[in-house]
């Protein structure tokens, strides 16, 4: 029916509110398709910046990740360098430093006066000091390094205890304390060298801290643990301390109350490397103004150890310190280290005859109405050569095992081991004359 045919004029608006309603409708659908498409549009724009910056972030990353291994390479090569760089230049250093040793233990036995006497001890106490650092610097970059391998076995703790408190019996009387071991049979597992070094940095800070009473060494069995217990009455250690005690150069606030010389420290930051590199734990316990309790715990050593196996290990005592016409093959590249030790020799009315390769000490050898009683030698000779070699061809000359020392500034295990089945002793440089004094007479008795 045509819109002009209708006469109800209501049913006309009807018809146009409906018109109305259904144009409204579609155009509404069609703002809102609009709207989704441009909400789309702008999804798509985000979500495109959004992926360029994590891409330029993960760039950014892998940069850092590359530089971070570039960094790491670095700090390992330079760690590398550090620890083989001190190892030379100990090497280099403590060649001087045991020839001055050697020279101002021959110029004290020239001085007369108290003034001279004094003096000399003065010069010996600052070289200590120069060789305790230099030593302690060393071992720490080793330590750190990883380059320290253990040498596990079983290590009676008698003649150990026997050992330090030969060392350290003089000072602890210096300051008027008691320094004191309980006598054990115990063996344990664990690296001589090392273990040795642990309770010596112990007990070194024990006495160096404590003004009166004492020091005393005991032990405590734990099942299948030795408990090795330094106990001192020192000043204690505060809680606020307990951690930082084990860094380096931490003096715990106490120079008050150290020696005169004091400390550099180090003790406990190398006793803590070296605990972790045997495996054993160290730990303490302390009241301020009481004193302080170390505990270190080692694994104590299987099967059956009797008496007599820990007295065998024990080295023997000198039976004196007469070295009168004693007659030394001395081999030595380094001409002020030779000189410092002929002289000191001599002082000791050796008789001596110095070489500094192989073919010089074996031509020192042809008057065969001189042979020597012991042999003493560097490990790094002129021309190449090596003092264990060269004693093992003297040896072959004499046609006897004629006894052997290797003085020497490498502290390698690997010569240390060859060393010891060579039947050589070792001793490191540089040189202490009165400990050099005393070997030489344990190696002649």
């Amino acid at each position: 029916m045509p819109i002009r045919a209708i006469e109800d004029i209501d049913k006309l608006r009807r018809i146009n509110e409906a018109l109305v309603s259904r144009v409204e409708r579609s155009m509404e659908q069609q703002g809102n398709a609009f709207s989704l498409f441009q909400t789309a549009i702008n999804l798509e724009t985000r979500v495109r910046t959004r992926t360029e910056e994590l891409r330029a972030t993960l760039r950014h990353l892998e940069q850092s990740n590359l530089e971070l291994v570039a960094a790491k390479e670095s700090a390992e090569q330079a760690n590398l360098s550090k620890t083989r760089f001190l190892a030379a230049a100990s090497h280099d250093v403590l060649q001087p430093l045991n020839a001055a040793h050697l020279s101002i233990s021959a110029l004290a036995e020239l001085q007369t006066g108290e003034e001279g006497r004094k003096l000399v001890r003065q010069v010996e106490r600052s070289l200590e000091t120069m060789e305790d650092l230099l030593r302690t610097l060393l071992d720490i970059s080793k330590l750190d390094a990883g380059v320290v391998q253990p040498e596990i076995g079983d290590v009676p703790l008698e003649p150990l205890f026997s050992s330090l408190k030969s060392d350290f019996q003089p000072w602890a009387a210096n300051k008027g304390l008691k320094l004191r071991f309980r006598p054990t049979h115990a063996v344990v597992r664990s690296d001589r060298t090392l273990l040795r070094r642990i309770l010596q940095n112990i007990i070194s800070n024990a006495i160096r801290y404590t003004r009166t009473g004492g020091v005393l060494v005991g032990m405590r069995y734990r099942g299948p643990i030795l408990r090795i217990d330094i106990v001192d009455t020192g000043r204690g250690i505060s809680n606020d301390q307990r951690h930082a005690v084990f860094e380096e150069f931490n003096r715990g606030g106490a120079a008050a109350d150290t020696d005169l010389a004091g400390g550099l420290g180090l003790g406990l930051a190398i006793v803590r490397r070296m605990v972790d590199a045997l495996g054993h734990r160290v730990d303490f316990s302390s009241q301020l103004g009481r004193g302080t309790v170390f505990h270190v715990d080692v694994p104590l050593a299987i099967g059956p150890h009797s008496e007599h196996a820990a007295v065998a290990n024990e080295v023997e005592k000198p039976r004196g310190y007469g070295l009168f016409g004693t007659k030394v093959l001395l081999i030595e590249n380094d001409a002020a280290v030779l000189e410092a030790m002929k002289v000191l020799l001599e002082r000791w009315r050796c008789d001596v005859r110095a070489a500094t390769a192989t073919e010089e000490a074996l031509d020192a050898l042809g008057d065969t109405g001189w042979v020597p009683d012991i042999i003493i030698a560097d490990q790094h000779l002129d021309h190449g050569d090596l003092g264990t070699s060269t004693i093992a061809e003297a040896r072959d000359y004499l046609q006897r095992q004629v006894p052997a020392l290797l003085i020497t500034a490498d502290a390698s295990d690997p010569l240390a081991r060859l060393a010891r089945s060579s039947g050589i002793e070792l001793m490191r440089k540089p040189v202490k004359p009165a400990q050099l004094r005393a070997l030489l007479a344990h190696l002649l008795a």
